[in-house]
This record gives C-alpha cells, sequence and structure tokens, in this order.
C-alpha cells in the first residue's frame, strides 16, 4: 500500500538531489487513463515531484502494451518522470514497449544469478549492445545462495513454495555453495559477497538485492569492491 514510497520519502527529503529514485507501475493499472493517478499518488507518498525512472511492474496480457506505454508517454512528457523502463520483459516484449514508447526503454528488472541465468541468452547481450540496463532482482536467490539454508534448516513463508528451495534443489545446490565458500575464503568475504560480486561482474548489469538490517545493507555494499577475476 505504498508504506515503502513513504518511508523513501521520509529518508531522502533533505537529500533528494543526491538520488536517482525508481518507482513501480502496478500492472492492475496499465490502461492508459489510470498510469499518470497512480504515479501522482506515488509521488505524493515520495513527497516528490518526479522520480526519475518509472517502471512497468510486470506485462498485462489483456491489456495492449501500447496503451500502457502510451499512459507512461504522457507522464514523461508532463514531467512526472525521467526514465522508463520495465520489469519481466522478454526480449520480444522490451523491444515492443521501445516502439510503443517511441524511444528506448532503459532497463528491465529480472531476476538474474548464478541459479537463475536464463537473462544470460538474449537480455542481458541486447542491454550491452544497446546501452540497457539489466536490474538484476533476487541476486542471491532469496537467499539460496548465503548458505543459509540446509535440508535440515528450510525457509519458512513465501519461499517454502519456492522450487529452489524443494529437498533436492537443495541438495543440488550444495557444490556450488562448496565453490562459493571456497572463493570467498580467499577474498575474505562471505560467499553471498562473492555471489553479488559475480552478478554485476558483466557490464550493463546491476543487482537490486534486499536486507534486513543496516549491517547486511552494508554487506552487500562492499560486494561492488570485490574485483573477481575471469576464471
Amino acid at each position: 500500500n505504498g508504506q515503502s514510497e513513504r518511508i523513501l520519502g521520509s529518508a531522502l527529503a533533505e537529500r533528494r538531489s543526491e538520488v536517482y529514485i525508481a518507482t513501480k507501475l502496478w500492472p492492475l493499472h496499465a490502461l492508459r487513463r489510470q498510469v499518470i493517478p497512480s504515479l501522482k499518488r506515488s509521488l505524493d507518498r515520495l513527497g516528490m515531484s518526479r522520480v526519475e525512472l518509472y517502471q512497468f511492474h510486470w506485462p498485462n496480457p489483456v491489456v495492449p502494451l501500447s496503451w500502457t506505454m502510451g499512459g507512461i508517454r504522457d507522464a514523461r512528457e508532463a514531467g512526472l518522470t525521467v526514465d522508463v523502463g520495465v520489469s519481466n520483459f522478454g526480449l520480444a516484449r522490451w523491444q515492443q514497449a521501445d516502439v510503443a514508447l517511441g524511444s528506448p526503454v532503459i532497463s528491465n528488472q529480472v531476476p538474474y544469478n548464478l541459479v537463475q541465468r536464463d537473462a544470460e541468452r538474449e537480455l542481458i547481450p541486447f542491454a550491452q549492445t544497446e546501452d540497457r540496463l539489466i536490474l538484476a532482482y533476487s541476486p542471491l536467490a532469496q537467499g539460496l545462495l548465503s548458505g543459509r539454508y540446509t535440508l535440515e534448516n528450510l525457509p519458512g513463508g513465501f519461499r517454502r513454495a519456492n522450487r529452489l528451495f524443494l529437498p533436492g534443489n537443495i541438495g543440488r545446490i550444495q557444490p556450488v555453495f562448496e565453490v562459493l565458500s571456497e572463493i570467498a575464503n580467499a577474498h575474505q568475504v562471505t560467499p553471498a559477497q562473492i555471489a553479488l560480486a559475480w552478478t554485476i561482474r558483466q557490464s550493463r548489469v546491476v543487482a537490486i538485492p534486499g536486507a534486513k538490517s543496516v549491517w547486511q545493507l552494508e554487506q552487500n555494499a562492499e560486494a561492488a569492491d570485490i574485483d573477481l577475476s575471469l576464471d
């Protein structure tokens, strides 16, 4: 219900000029006439007059993409956003979004990590060739690559239904985690930090990991300083 936007707006009120803010359009608000009102509600919660990046969160299968991107174009022309992005789009739909917007859609937010590598087939090469960005979400595979979870310690909540955490897959990930641990020991960092450093090793890829504490936030940020060899 917009609570994260309220928190972010409050935290950044005095530092607005220092940040690049992104938020999303929910697919239930995909009609052209819904886009600007939805973005204005986000801006009210943020306490700001514009965002730098407005992203269409997920394709809506029953609303033509041209309608949604037309609404986002209206929002950009009204000065409510600067850049436009999408999330969970395949390459063909990403290119269709370019056409519908009438200009490049600069980013695509998709899952990408050591065990979910579909983005390497088409999306990352496209981003590198066309000067776009891949925003990698779940770069730690919802915690699987942290090494925290084992057959004796499976996650609860929504992650329990994720196929990554099926007992068979927990077993299959162990050789990967052993290599992560070996490399982490060589760098004197954590396996999670190595997994993050691996994700951003390619050009035009940035990671957006979650954090539940200041310590985790700092650990995530420090991963950007790890220089992994190609080997």
